[in-house]
């Protein structure tokens, strides 16, 4: 597939891509060149290690040709390693990957970039859809729906996963960095202050990353202790009772953690991708 250009009248946007990782040499190589070979060149890499002992610090200096910025230390967690790559970047919009996530093909930054350039600037988050994968790389299925599916949802629940979203810097420079006191949904709490009021814009025809799941991204302890820290969220922005949809998906973690205690991990899997089938759903948990 080959982009169209950007309009020639419109300065193209420098384009910031911060990446966090510790220990993470097995993926990080995928991650960096996926950010390498992009056709989109007004781009730049800043990547945070939280002091790696696994090859990943050498793996960083062999490509430091293809960063633009670095650094290994101690962290305090995804959200710190973020907020110290926003220290760096110089982008007019600026997005977030984790050392698992890559870009999905070269082209997606060209296609960001041209819907980008067109928002007014009261619009500061605009996102695409991108795929989930097991950790074998096989997909499992594509998530972010548009703004007008979302925009109902997203005050109740976290449903913008934050690999494919870009944020304009403005955002940052009103709302602040990210609230390390979070653990699992500080990308949620930070755009949640600027989606209460403001509308985001989605970006039609593009998968702009790969999202690896795991095991533990997929056990229902898990998913209880990120609804935990959404409820948080919530409830620093004004929103001081529970949605019912809320409500609905911690019911539906209880109840998966219930069947994974009685029935056994791998026998839950098969049992809930089942109900899964039966609702139309592709299946999930025996992919993850």
């Amino acid at each position: 597939m080959t982009t169209s250009p950007l309009p020639t009248d419109l300065p193209s946007p420098l384009l910031t891509v911060i990446v966090a990782v510790f220990n993470g040499a097995a993926t990080l190589q995928q991650c960096i060149d996926s950010v390498a070979s992009q056709t989109y060149p007004n781009k730049e890499l800043i990547v945070i290690d939280g002091g790696s002992q696994d090859g990943t610090v050498e793996m960083l200096k062999a490509n430091q040709g293809n960063i633009s910025f670095w650094v290994s230390e101690p962290d305090r967690g995804i959200y710190n390693a973020w907020n110290k790559g926003l220290a760096q970047a110089k982008g007019d919009w600026i997005c977030f990957l984790g050392a698992d996530d890559f870009f999905w093909n070269e082209e997606v930054l060209a296609q960001a970039a041209e819907h980008l350039i067109k928002l007014p600037p009261s619009i500061r988050v605009a996102y695409a859809k991108i795929m989930l994968l097991n950790s074998h790389g096989e997909e499992v299925y594509l998530a972010n729906a548009p703004w007008e599916k979302t925009k109902g949802q997203f005050k109740k629940i976290m449903c913008i996963q934050h690999q494919g979203v870009m944020h304009r810097r403005s955002l940052f420079e009103q709302h602040g960095k990210f609230d390390e006191t979070f653990r699992i949904a500080g990308d949620y709490e930070l755009l949640l202050r600027e989606l209460k009021a403001s509308d985001a814009s989605f970006i039609p025809n593009l998968v702009l990353s790969g999202m690896r799941q795991g095991g533990i991204s997929s056990n229902p302890k898990n998913s209880l202790a990120m609804f935990r820290e959404i409820r948080r969220a919530q409830r620093m922005h004004g929103f001081s009772l529970p949605s019912g949809l809320w409500l609905r998906v911690v019911l539906r973690a209880y109840l998966r953690l219930l069947i994974w205690k009685i029935l056994g991990e791998r026998t839950a899997r098969k049992f809930l991708d089942s109900g899964r089938r039966v609702m139309g759903l592709p299946p999930f948990w025996t992919k993850t």
